[in-house]
């Protein structure tokens, strides 16, 4: 590996990036398209795809200082523009960051808070030396560094730091908020949601709503949380998800980025592997890979892992995926299976809503980075897809626990060993067990047999290595429910057929089992494995009433 920058594996510092020599991607030009865009706004990203690095870059370029930051800039883009000579080192600067705001209660929370705008205040104390503040306006400066404000007194602190540097600097403010939504998720979580939101709210407006003190205000954050919870009245603000061209490029490596940062460490030959897991991603028409894998990846030297995923606290996607009922559990089957769902994409949401509405999971898993927006439908529905190998395994994983928190790992293989050997005794067997287990009538709907489909095809996430699992495709002269094709040609093939038994009659599965099997055969569903050159074909039915069920094979 040629060494020629240092790998900025978790900088996230802007100058210390550029004085320490660590590998930057030169996206400056985010300063010009900033200053050219609305007054105060709001950009959405998922999380490590460089949120706090950019608005560090914009910090070091706008504030005013005694130091000679010019040098930081020193090659880059933005300094042949004449943004450069116009805004560079002229306005007072508001830094905070919200992104480690993740207390367990509402008073730890407070207490954090006070911390956090306590070092931004004492990194104005100077405001306190001259002259310019009111004797009342020092008592209460002086408040705040003593951190014995009360709640009041911390939600107006946004707007009359403002105030204070404005008259000071007799310039307008620059305000730069990172990650501003970690504490709603804390509170949503923690069960403080009400506290932290009516606190942000009275915070962010003061600072960002009309004031005429303010020359820009950037806010960033993962979700665009609805204006009602946090952004009440400001309507001046412009919002720019990922969904829009605005900033497309400048969160994530792009693939000229990409090509380069290998390049640089001689690891051109492992283009493809880094696309098939960190590409996939499409902010606006832009192809992004994830940053914070890709680097990894190369610090370990080609060593390719669920680097960005691993990183996450998927516990409240977790929750959200795994209690919904039978379409979200067929809908990341499809997923799994790198197929495409089509559904509405909300741009804002209202965390606690979250819990009520199952629609809103799409949109939630598309803005932190878990679905690519493929192509949009219609005014507000999108095709969603996987992005790539590394998030599919997150829903792998995913799937894997929701199923080892209500069954025993030991049970689910014997029963997978019992399908693959062809046992279908103990096949029925375990699997009625395991079905009367985990699959409530409440989620049997009015089409059960999608229930058990789903219910099938998640307990063979575990049998991916060895087999392309395929569910509803068409074969021969019709669609078959779940087929397990195997990757060795000299392997078993398996095609499932699942039929809902629609009467209370004795022995009547035994007609229904003899149907599907039937449809197997006469439908052609074996003419894809038989065209791969797969002789050795299982041809199972399940038929099913209620909790119970009953299996035959041809």
């Amino acid at each position: 590996m040629t060494n020629k920058k240092r790998l900025p594996l978790g900088i996230s510092d802007f100058k210390e990036m550029r004085e320490g020599n660590y590998y930057f991607a030169d996206n400056s030009l985010f300063i010009h398209d900033v200053i050219a865009a609305a007054k105060v706004m709001l950009i959405p990203r998922p999380r490590r795809f460089g949120k706090t690095l950019n608005l560090s870059m914009l910090r070091y370029f706008f504030e005013k200082s005694s130091e000679n930051r010019q040098l930081l800039f020193d090659g880059l883009r933005i300094t042949e523009h004449e943004s450069f000579r116009l805004h560079h080192g002229k306005y007072p600067v508001i830094w905070l960051t919200f992104k480690d705001i993740k207390s367990r209660n509402w008073k730890e929370s407070f207490e954090s808070l006070k911390l956090l705008i306590y070092e931004e205040y004492a990194r104005h104390r100077y405001l306190l030396e001259d002259t310019t503040l009111f004797a009342e306006e020092k008592i209460y400066f002086e408040k705040i560094l003593n951190k014995s404000g009360e709640i009041a007194d911390y939600e107006r602190s946004l707007i009359f730091l403002c105030n204070y540097l404005n008259r000071f600097y007799h310039n307008q403010v620059v305000i730069l908020i990172d990650e501003y939504d970690t504490p709603l998720y804390a509170g949503y979580n923690g069960g403080y949601y009400e506290d932290i939101i009516f606190f942000m709210r009275n915070f962010l407006s003061g600072g960002l709503k009309d004031n005429p003190r303010l020359f820009k205000g950037v806010v960033t954050g993962i979700l665009r949380v609805a204006k009602e919870s946090i952004f009440s009245g400001l309507n001046n603000m412009g919002v720019y998800t990922l969904l829009g061209q605005r900033f497309s490029d400048s969160f994530g490596f792009t693939e000229y980025e990409v090509k380069n940062l290998l390049e640089t460490y001689n690891m051109q030959s492992s283009y493809e592997e880094v696309s098939k897991w960190y590409n996939g991603y499409l902010f606006g028409k832009t192809v992004i890979y994830n940053p914070w894998s890709v680097i990894s990846y190369i610090d370990n030297q080609g060593n390719a892992m669920p680097y960005w995923v691993n990183t996450a606290d998927t516990s409240i996607i977790a929750r959200l995926a795994t209690r919904g009922g039978r379409e979200i559990r067929e809908e990341l089957g499809q997923l799994i299976e790198g197929k495409s769902i089509q559904r509405p994409v909300y741009e804002t949401i209202v965390i606690r809503d979250l819990e009520k509405r199952d629609d809103l999971l799409w949109s939630f898993l598309l803005f932190c980075g878990y679905l690519k927006p493929s192509r949009k439908t219609d005014d507000e529905t999108w095709e969603l897809t996987v992005p790539n190998h590394e998030v599919r395994l997150a829903y792998r994983n995913l799937v894997k626990a929701w199923f080892s928190e209500k069954i025993e790992t030991n049970c689910l293989s014997e029963m997978i060993q019992a399908l693959e050997t062809g046992n279908i005794a103990l096949f029925e067997q375990l699997l009625r067990m395991i079905f009367r287990q985990i699959v409530s009538y409440h989620d049997m709907g009015n089409e059960p047999e999608k229930v058990c489909h789903a219910l099938v095809l998640g307990m063979l996430v575990w049998m991916s290595g060895k087999y392309e699992i395929r569910s509803n495709r068409e074969s021969g002269y019709g669609r078959y429910d779940l087929m397990m094709k195997p990757k060795d040609r000299a392997g078993k093939g398996i095609i499932l057929e699942f039929k809902k038994i629609g009467t209370e009659k004795e022995n009547a599965h035994e007609q229904v089992l003899k149907d599907a099997l039937e449809q197997i055969e006469n439908c052609g569903y074996t003419a894809e494995l038989e065209s791969a050159g797969i002789k050795d074909i299982l041809k199972i039915a399940v038929a099913f009433r209620g909790k119970e069920l009953w299996v035959a094979k041809g």
